[in-house]
């Protein structure tokens, strides 16, 4: 990918799982990676020693992303000290689930609190001092647009929001420049949603391509849409499930 050397990225929730991808693959690029983490310090470190192996400038920094204000108080230390962000990737999310008659309003002000609200905040507070040309890409989910599961409700919710904000905030920084992209995983083999998980062989019975997808995957197209060869590209939903939704 062009474009992406010496870039300052702030990403969301990426010490491990698809957001680890994510920075992973920023690094190998080039460029500069701050990232969150909520809770495991020893791995965040981990991750942040892993993403200065390739001779770029790292961070983490500990931020619960139910916490706008801490959030955004995160943004502006990265801003002060790496300069402006670049690259805005919106990742950490929670997906609880259970019977719909046992959600509380709690479960409600949490799962969008951390989905929906941190994504406002965080795009919020980089788009002050951000740049021509800069990127603000969230992740969804598939599940936005499918309900495979009436155990679900909240997080197909909180994951739907992030469209019509997408839409919204493309065009009112289009003439800055900005490009404002969504981009929805289907099943992502990962520690919190392993391709051996009970409900595996069922998500993989509703996919054209009957397989787990791996972080990689999006982080290459979160790449792409991140680079030079992404700039046209603008409030759009790209869904990246193996078929799941076709």
């Amino acid at each position: 990918m062009t474009g992406l050397t010496n870039k300052v990225v702030f990403i969301t929730g990426a010490s491990r799982g698809i957001g680890a991808a994510i920075a992973n693959r920023f690094a190998a690029e080039g460029a500069n990676v701050i990232f969150t983490y909520a809770k495991s310090i020893h791995r965040a470190k981990e991750q942040e020693e892993k993403l200065k192996a390739f001779g770029v400038h790292a961070k983490a920094i500990q931020v619960d992303n139910a916490d706008a204000v801490a959030l955004q108080t995160a943004i502006s230390d990265t801003i002060g000290q790496f300069g402006p962000v670049d690259i805005l990737v919106n990742n950490a999310g929670i997906c609880p689930s259970g019977d719909f008659s046992a959600i509380t309003l709690t479960d409600f002000d949490e799962i969008m609190d951390i989905n929906v609200k941190a994504v406002f905040a965080a795009s919020h507070a980089v788009v002050k001092d951000m740049a021509e040309g800069g990127r603000i890409i969230s992740i969804g989910s598939n599940l936005a647009d499918i309900a495979v599961s009436g155990d679900t409700i909240l997080y197909s919710m909180s994951k739907s929001a992030l469209q019509g904000f997408t839409k919204g905030l493309a065009r009112a920084l289009g003439p800055k420049k900005i490009t404002v992209n969504l981009v929805q995983p289907g099943p992502i083999d990962t520690d919190m949603n392993p391709a051996d998980a009970p409900l595996a062989d069922f998500l993989r019975s509703r996919m054209a391509l009957p397989a787990y997808g791996t972080g990689d995957d999006i982080a290459g197209l979160v790449a792409f849409l991140a680079s030079d060869e992404g700039k046209y590209i603008t409030g759009s939903t790209l869904t990246i499930d193996g078929g799941m939704n076709a």
